[in-house]
């Protein structure tokens, strides 16, 4: 039976019913009062999750019949504005090949760090420190969904994970794995620590190799941007663990990084299928 939808047609770009989807690329968080989540696997997310709610829609009238179930789970309301693709773009400010965005909002104040170690219910944690780029943060959050992590701590000078880049990277996974974004690397380990987490540190000179690393208890993982890495100091504070690699190159990227020790927390604990 054909899904009925209640819908808003859109036939100018500067109809200010649809203010929260303009300039997407030029604004990202500013003025929004909340985050644009693009494309459908996004929205997926952004419907199951507890702390992020959908307040509006925008969709490409040609992909609306095919998202025509998807879009009848949302709340009566939450409005589902409708245009062509000039119409679309016009709005959006460049060409939005996906034809889905939805804008969203906090449901209430963000969680404290306390609060989202305790969230993490003593499953692995990652630390973010210094992370500025999207892509990296968000694939840094899609392997933390997909290897079991319980919540992503980022610093303060660490990029949102909100930017729309990092959220769609993500796969929406933002909006469901638990996570904050305050404080400096030092303060976010010594919150891990207090709750009884032991602190990784990834380093060519690691004194543990992977393979041979205890999985078992607490156990949070600090990751330092590219280039950069982590502080000295922070580096001293924590347990360090080198992946092992074949000559000639010793180092990868942070978000693969990530995912290589996580798998590890992840089947070392017995929970992988």
């Amino acid at each position: 039976m054909p899904v009925s939808l209640s819908t808003i047609a859109i036939d100018d770009p500067s109809d200010s019913r649809v203010e929260p989807f303009r300039n997407v690329r030029d604004r990202d968080l500013v003025g929004r009062d909340g985050f644009i989540a693009e494309g459908t696997v996004v929205l997926d997310q952004l419907l199951v999750s507890q702390r992020f709610r959908p307040t509006s829609l925008l969709i490409l009238r040609n992909r609306l019949a095919g998202l025509a179930e998807r879009l009848a789970r949302f709340p009566n309301d939450v409005p589902i504005h409708v245009a062509d693709r000039a119409v679309f773009d016009g709005i959006a400010g460049f060409a939005v090949h996906r034809g889905v965005l939805a804008h969203g909002a906090e449901r209430g104040a963000p969680p404290s760090v306390d609060d989202t170690i305790a969230a993490a219910g003593g499953r692995p944690i990652v630390i973010a420190v210094g992370l500025s780029n999207h892509d990296n943060l968000g694939a840094i959050f899609r392997n933390a969904a997909a290897f079991g992590a319980g919540a992503v701590l980022c610093d303060a000078t660490s990029c949102h994970p909100l930017y729309r880049k990092a959220l769609r990277v993500s796969v929406g996974t933002a909006l469901t794995v638990p996570w904050c974004r305050e404080g400096t690397g030092e303060s976010l380990v010594a919150a891990c620590r207090a709750a009884g987490y032991r602190v990784l540190a990834l380093s060519p000179a690691g004194e543990t190799p992977l393979s041979g690393l205890e999985t078992a208890g607490r156990t949070a993982l600090c990751l330092g941007a590219e280039g950069q890495g982590l502080s000295p100091e922070l580096m001293g504070a924590v347990e360090t663990v080198r992946i092992e690699m074949a000559p000639g190159l010793d180092s990868l990227n942070v978000a693969t990084s990530a995912a290589i020790v996580l798998h590890r927390l992840f089947a070392g604990d017995g929970t992988a299928v």
